[in-house]
């Protein structure tokens, strides 16, 4: 880890493929990704390529889990994919979450 990452979002939209949610379009500093809500009323942000668009709505392409995981300095993470300026990492504990890239140290 280079910094600190504490999650904004304790509460997490999760996903299965083939789920239908609404999409509202949202200014965010993250390229890549879309603002959902699935017909639980849950919402949060989406990878844009998760999702087959039609207009305001869409469906799920694959499981997904806005899951951000909170990291110290000096944590050991794992990574299993890259989307968008994230990594979806499984900590050295076993949590699995996402992690902003810039607050990850990858090693050779």
């Amino acid at each position: 880890m280079i910094t600190d990452y504490r999650s904004a979002y304790p509460d997490p939209i999760v996903l299965s493929s083939g789920d239908v949610v609404t999409i509202e379009d949202r200014e965010s500093e993250w390229s890549g990704w879309i603002w959902c809500t699935s017909r639980h009323g849950k919402s949060g942000w989406v990878p844009e390529k998760y999702v087959r668009r039609t207009g305001n709505s869409g469906a799920m392409l694959r499981d997904y889990a806005a899951t951000e995981l909170s990291v110290i300095k000096g944590d050991s993470l794992t990574i299993i994919d890259v989307e968008s300026g994230w990594l979806w990492c499984r900590h050295e504990d076993g949590r699995l979450g996402w992690v902003p890239t810039e607050h990850v140290e990858r090693m050779a």
